[in-house]
């Protein structure tokens, strides 16, 4: 499931927006402010795409962003009731994805999320992925073995989550850290960090689970089912 985090500061608005996308199956994070906005955005594991308000009452749509772009390339789509060509031709330049202009019908939001979704090859499997013992939910990013919660850092989250997304496919080195950086063009590419991350996934997991090709990459061998 795509997890959408939406910035938009009228209470009402902003309400009948996350209902009407969880609805639709998308887990939903709301902030009213750009503050509020960063701070979930730097606590979640992985945001799948932004939904901003143009307007905030600590910024506007501009400083959050510029704040996002420094650490994800998420589609950003602007919700915006400006007219202004300029305005919105700014914001595309800055480095947002869409828009949509207010008031907007239903149908319209929810085709253009998918389709940035789909475009930037976001969208998540909308089922709880379970190998033996092992159980990943997208919905609430929780892992568990054994019904025991495990508690993964982001990125040996994202590894994890990539890996069941795609049982038996043969992951190179590069790939895995081209994965990584669309989500964070921060993540340091060393191969000692990713062996590091490796080895700190594998002792959370039952054994056996990621096998190591040497010479060519990494590659999840657990049969998985999708409920």
């Amino acid at each position: 499931m795509a997890l959408i985090l939406l910035a938009e500061d009228d209470y009402y608005l902003g309400r009948d927006l996350k209902l009407m996308l969880e609805h639709e199956g998308y887990q939903v994070l709301a902030a009213g402010s750009v503050k509020e906005a960063v701070q979930l955005f730097l606590s979640a594991p992985v945001i799948d795409l932004f939904l901003l308000d143009y307007w905030l009452p600590d910024g506007d749509g501009f400083l959050l962003l510029s704040k996002i772009r420094e650490r994800s390339h998420a589609p950003i789509l602007f919700l915006t009731a400006c007219d202004d060509e300029q305005t919105v031709s700014q914001g595309l330049d800055a480095g947002a994805d869409d828009y949509i202009r207010k008031p907007f019908r239903k149908a319209e939001l929810i085709s253009r999320i998918r389709a940035n979704l789909r475009r930037r090859g976001f969208e998540r499997e909308q089922a709880v992925m379970v190998s033996g013992t092992l159980r990943l939910d997208p919905f609430s990013h929780e892992v568990s073995v054994s019904g025991v919660p495990v508690k993964l850092r982001p990125t040996e989250y994202r590894l994890l989550l990539l890996f069941m997304e795609n049982p038996g496919l043969l992951f190179s080195r590069e790939r895995l850290v081209e994965a990584l950086s669309e989500d964070d063009p921060e993540y340091i590419s060393e191969d000692n960090v990713l062996n590091v991350e490796i080895s700190r996934l594998r002792k959370a997991l039952p054994p056996g689970l990621i096998e190591t090709v040497r010479g060519f990459g990494y590659r999840f061998v657990g049969e998985v089912c999708k409920l």
